[in-house]
């Protein structure tokens, strides 16, 4: 039986947070300006993104999404977060004691704040010499997952998929004195799973149109 959420927490302070963005465009000062307002905020993130958070984290204050699930990634950076610990921190609720047990279980931590954008499959696919391989390669996985669930669980967690959003986020935080409102986390989650929706129907969109997929994957294709 499914337990129903009977208890919601209006502000949600933020003690952790999972970033993993393609697009870093502002990433280095909001995350500048967020530690200066939650020092003692834990980001876990991975490959370039983790790179360049290593320039301005906080002593102690930064760790590798592997070094968290024990699984170092795939080879490309095909799997980096798909991992049960990372779903659970995202999706588990506050006042559930079934998902508390789970987290104290597993040794994991609830997830506050998520950071995510996406491979950018339509700037990519917008050069009509694209090859399929190279289109294939920018279709995102991770990435909308952690969205979707962040977006879900919007009772706990904060969602936000577009730079434009970073300043939002600091003042929230600043008037919030380190927690962000319902209201808030409401509005970027509808962010969230619109642009998830978009950027899957535009995956769909580029599939249908091509004419050259089946003749590009026929040369690889096992006689």
């Amino acid at each position: 039986m499914i337990n129903r959420v009977t208890q919601v927490d209006n502000g949600v302070p933020l003690r952790r947070a999972l970033i993993s963005v393609a697009d870093k465009t502002g990433l280095e000062p909001f995350m500048k300006n967020l530690w200066k307002l939650l020092p003692s905020l834990t980001v876990y993130s991975t490959g370039g993104t983790y790179d360049l958070l290593k320039t301005v984290a906080p002593q102690g204050r930064l760790v590798a999404i592997s070094d968290y699930t024990g699984q170092p990634e795939m080879q490309g950076g095909l799997v980096k977060t798909l991992d049960f610990r990372v779903y659970l921190g995202l999706l588990s609720e506050t006042y559930n004691p079934s998902h508390q047990q789970d987290l104290e279980r597993t040794q994991s931590v609830p997830l506050d704040l998520v950071v995510v954008n996406l491979y950018p499959f339509g700037e990519v696919t917008a050069d009509p010499a694209v090859t399929l391989e190279a289109a294939r390669s920018h279709i995102d996985i991770g990435g909308p997952c952690m969205l979707r669930a962040a977006a879900k669980n919007f009772l706990r967690v904060l969602p936000v998929c577009q730079p434009s959003d970073y300043s939002s986020v600091l003042t929230q935080v600043e008037q919030g004195q380190g927690s962000v409102t319902l209201e808030f986390r409401l509005a970027q989650a509808k962010k969230a799973f619109r642009h998830t929706a978009s950027y899957d129907e535009g995956i769909a969109r580029w599939l249908e149109k091509d004419a050259t997929i089946l003749s590009d994957l026929y040369q690889f294709q096992n006689r």
